[in-house]
């Protein structure tokens, strides 16, 4: 899809981070806004933010738990009620936590899988049969360098993201098969600054109960925040970088370039059939 302006972009976790600058690049096209997002007041944020930089932008709100199918297929009924359809549908939100996986509790499991992997899940349930029948559409899908590379401390986090991918391809091909007008992209940026290592403050109360952090659980934690911190991406980037694929149709991004040559590097290791591969010490 090539044609942005008067489009509808739909955005989960659009109170923060990359969905806030998702909402930004694509109001810059001049698309109308669905935003979903269980931070309210930061959705709020995005749309006092779009307001000043693109005066006239049309928008729409919603509180979303993405985790439940009949939320999103709400914001779905809101998109078509609102605009008549939706366009690009970014599904976005992302959630982590931190420490050896065995030590990961019921709840860590289905806090991180409800947001990553069943977001994206009903994202693409509620929003493709909508394309289709439009006949235009395109499907972004925000995984990790982490769908292709597993670090420690980070075992459901990666579970989720490489999830991502493989759902990614997947869809890819079912809408080849349907020979439906509709794209999808896979985003697989590494570490850029975002909330993500401040996700636990959207945590639900009923999915609160986890472990407390060991010294090396500690250790990996404030690694990965100076690591989100100072990546060299700012999250506009990423976001520009994003909309430039689905002009081109272009299934695969990594903004970090070294991440491919890790994915290269992974793939060697399992041709070996040797030890584990660790992207931190490649």
């Amino acid at each position: 899809m090539q044609d942005f302006n008067n489009r509808v972009a739909v955005i989960t976790g659009g109170g923060s981070g990359l969905g806030r600058e998702l909402a930004l690049c694509c109001a810059g096209r001049g698309m109308r806004l669905v935003l979903g997002d269980v931070d309210e007041a930061g959705m709020q944020e995005t749309l006092r933010l779009v307001a000043e930089a693109h005066p006239g932008t049309e928008a729409v709100t919603m509180r979303l738990d993405v985790s439940r199918l009949e939320q999103v297929q709400e914001l779905a009924a809101l998109s078509k009620s609102r605009f008549g359809g939706a366009h690009l549908i970014f599904n976005n939100a992302g959630v982590s936590v931190n420490g050896p996986i065995w030590q990961s509790t019921e709840h860590d499991w289905d806090w991180v899988l409800g947001v990553n992997l069943y977001g994206v899940v009903w994202g693409i349930k509620a929003f493709t049969p909508m394309l289709i029948e439009q006949n235009e559409g395109h499907i972004i899908n925000t995984a990790s360098a982490a769908g292709w590379l597993n670090g420690p401390s980070s075992g459901i986090y990666n579970a989720s993201k490489t999830s991502v991918v493989a759902i990614s391809e997947t869809l890819a091909l079912d809408l080849r098969d349907a020979q439906a007008n509709v794209g999808v992209t896979v985003l697989c940026p590494a570490f850029f600054p975002t909330g993500i290592h401040q996700s636990e403050r959207n945590r639900p109360a009923d999915k609160a109960d986890t472990v407390e952090k060991s010294e090396v659980s500690l250790k990996r934690a404030a690694a990965l925040k100076y690591a989100v911190e100072h990546g060299r991406i700012p999250a506009a980037d990423i976001a520009e970088m994003t909309l430039k694929a689905v002009e081109k149709d272009q299934f695969y991004v990594f903004p970090h370039r070294k991440i491919k040559q890790l994915v290269k590097l992974r793939a060697e290791a399992a041709d070996r059939e040797e030890g584990v591969f660790d992207s931190m010490n490649p």
